[in-house]
């Protein structure tokens, strides 16, 4: 079927999986396993905010750097960076040294405060999450973007969030499980309501 790829194993994945081991190991442990908790969201927002422009590969292999670099993602922490932390990052060599990207991410830790007093960013994120949704039977059939990516962008620019376009909040959707794209055929297709709070 067209957008599979048979891998090492014998068994059947979305053809981007066997593009490389990194990939693989993204595809089989975390990509469109259901993501819940405040400080995981924001570190899943951040890193595909990050992405936008690059290969998903590159931020997968500095992943580790920007978690250190960010505190480990704890948005009450980012949310204090001041200008001292604003150069520490954009000399940092571990990361994408984009200054837009980073102050996106500084703002956005205050905008998940915030969000708080209207229910945290869990509920936000996944109130969002489709009622019905067909996988893709080929990579012909994947989206950049879905009419409920479009309503999660507009309601976190509304909260104050930067950085949320309605691709890069449908990537997140998929990322985050809040809709399964494996394609059908592919052996995570779906495979279940595993539920991660964090990034391995």
């Amino acid at each position: 079927m067209s957008g599979l790829v048979v891998g090492p194993d014998g068994l059947p994945r979305c053809a981007w999986a066997g593009s490389a081991p990194d990939y693989l190991t993204y595809h089989d442990t975390e990509w469109g396993v259901p993501v819940h908790g405040e400080q995981a969201l924001y570190e899943r927002l951040t890193l595909e905010a990050f992405q936008s422009g690059l290969s998903w590969i590159t931020i997968l292999r500095k992943r580790e750097s920007f978690r250190a670099a960010f505190a480990g993602f704890d948005p009450e922490v980012v949310a204090t960076f001041g200008d001292r932390d604003r150069e520490r990052l954009m000399a940092d060599v571990g990361i994408v040294r984009n200054r837009l990207k980073v102050e996106a991410a500084i703002r956005n830790a205050a905008a998940v405060l915030a969000l708080r007093e209207h229910g945290g960013l869990d509920a936000f994120v996944w109130s969002h999450a489709p009622a019905e949704h067909t996988p893709p039977r080929s990579a012909e059939d994947f989206r950049a973007t879905s009419p409920e990516s479009i309503a999660l962008a507009k309601g976190l620019k509304k909260a104050g969030f930067v950085f949320v376009g309605p691709t890069t909040m449908y990537a997140a959707m998929q990322a985050c499980g809040l809709v399964d794209d494996h394609v059908v055929g592919c052996h995570r297709s779906g495979a279940g309501p595993e539920v991660t709070r964090g990034l391995s």
